[in-house]
C-alpha cells in the first residue's frame, strides 16, 4: 500500500486524495488552513495524521508557492518522489535549479482538470477521469520516479502525456491561459450595461464567458507565471482585433469575412470526441419543460430510437419555464431521431 502525502487541500488536492484513496493508496493531507483539511478528511480524501515517510508527495498549492513547497518537500523527505499539479512548469523548474534542488526526484505534473469553483468542498473523486495529465520530466528526472508518478496519475483514470516543460507552457498559454483572458475581458464589457441590454443575453455570451467566473486571485498567479507565452498569444490576438476594426470601420466586407473564416478554420483544429478528428454532427432541437424527468424522458426516447447522443446543450428560454435541448447526432441518425420524437409527442424547433 502506497503512502502519499498531499500538500494542499484545495480543489485539486482534495480531488486527488479522493481519487487515490479509491485505488487503495493511503493518503495524508496537509494544508495551512486546518478547516480545509477537516473538510477534505470529512469527504474521505485522506487523513490528517502525520506521514513521516511518504513514498510520493504531491504539491497542490497556489502557483506562486509551488517552487518553495517542492523544494521543502525534497529536503524534508529525502527518499520521496515529489510531483505537483501546477499549470505552469518552466518557472518552478528554473527556481528549483537555482537552489540546487534534487531534480532527479521531481516530476512536474499538470492535470488538465478543474472547475469554476475552488476549495476543498468542490473536490470530486472523478475530476481527473479521461482528462489529460501532462508530465514534464527534465534531463535529470529518474525514469523510475517518472513511471511511479505516471502510474498514480493513470490510476485516477487520467490520460498521461509527456511534454517538455517549455512546450507545455506554450501549449497551455494558447489553449487555456489566453482563452481565460479573452473570456474575462469579454465578460467585463457587461459591466455598466443596462439591465435591458443584458436581458437579451443568450447562450452565445454565456458559452464564451463561462470561464470568466474563475478565481481571479488564482488566475493572476497563473498568468504572471506564464507571462512570456501568454503575452505572445495576446499580442497576436490584439493584432487581429486591430485588423478587424480596420476592416469593419472601412466597410471591407471581404476583410471582415476573412477574419471570421479564420475562426471557423481554427475551431476545426480542435480534437473531436475521444480525442479523434472532429466530426460533423447534426443538431436536433427539442422543446422541453423545466421540470423533473424531462431530460431523462428525452434521453430514453433517443435510446429507444437507437440513436447515440454525441453532445447535448441546454438553452433556457426567456420568461418561460421551458428550455430547448440541442441534441447533436450523426447525420445518419438525424431523420430517425426526429421521427421518433414527433411520434412520441415532442415538439421540435427548426
Amino acid at each position: 500500500m502506497t503512502d502519499i502525502l498531499i500538500r494542499g487541500a484545495g480543489l485539486l488536492g482534495t480531488s486527488l486524495g479522493l481519487a487515490l484513496s479509491q485505488t487503495g493508496a493511503r493518503t495524508f493531507l496537509e494544508d495551512r488552513d486546518p478547516g480545509a483539511v477537516a473538510t477534505a478528511v470529512g469527504m474521505g480524501a485522506g487523513t490528517d495524521a502525520d506521514c513521516p515517510a511518504p513514498e510520493v508527495v504531491f504539491v497542490a498549492v497556489p502557483p506562486d508557492q509551488i517552487a518553495r513547497e517542492v523544494a521543502a518537500a525534497l529536503t524534508r523527505f529525502p527518499q520521496a518522489t515529489v510531483s505537483d499539479v501546477g499549470s505552469v512548469k518552466s518557472e518552478p523548474i528554473a527556481a528549483l535549479a537555482a537552489v540546487a534542488a534534487d531534480l532527479s526526484r521531481y516530476v512536474g505534473g499538470h492535470p488538465m482538470a478543474g472547475r469554476e469553483i475552488s476549495g476543498a468542498a468542490a473536490g470530486r473523486g472523478d475530476l481527473f477521469e479521461d482528462r489529460p495529465w501532462i508530465l514534464t520530466p527534465v534531463a535529470d528526472t529518474d525514469p523510475q520516479r517518472l513511471a511511479q508518478v505516471s502510474g498514480l496519475a493513470q490510476s485516477t483514470h487520467a490520460v498521461v502525456r509527456l511534454m517538455d516543460p517549455d512546450e507545455h507552457d506554450r501549449a497551455v498559454a494558447l489553449c487555456s491561459h489566453a482563452p481565460q483572458v479573452v473570456a474575462s475581458l469579454l465578460a467585463a464589457q457587461l459591466l455598466g450595461a443596462s439591465p435591458a441590454d443584458v436581458s437579451v443575453a443568450g447562450p452565445g455570451v454565456r458559452d464564451t464567458t463561462r470561464i470568466a467566473a474563475s478565481d481571479p486571485d488564482l488566475w493572476a498567479q497563473i498568468l504572471l507565471a506564464n507571462a512570456e507565452h501568454v503575452d505572445a498569444h495576446m499580442s497576436r490576438f490584439a493584432d487581429d482585433v486591430i485588423a478587424f476594426r480596420k476592416a469593419l470601420v472601412g466597410g471591407d466586407a471581404s476583410g471582415v469575412r476573412a477574419l471570421l473564416a479564420r475562426g471557423v478554420e481554427g475551431r476545426g483544429m480542435l480534437p473531436g470526441k475521444h480525442g479523434g478528428e472532429a466530426a460533423d454532427f447534426v443538431t436536433v432541437s427539442v422543446v422541453i419543460e423545466d421540470a423533473p424527468g424531462q431530460l431523462a424522458a428525452l434521453f430514453q426516447r433517443a435510446g429507444e430510437a437507437d440513436v447515440n447522443l454525441e453532445d447535448v446543450r441546454i438553452e433556457h428560454t426567456l420568461g418561460r419555464l421551458r428550455a430547448i435541448a440541442h441534441l447533436k447526432v450523426r447525420p445518419d441518425s438525424d431523420q430517425r431521431l426526429r421521427e421518433s420524437l414527433v411520434t412520441g409527442g415532442w415538439h421540435l424547433r427548426g
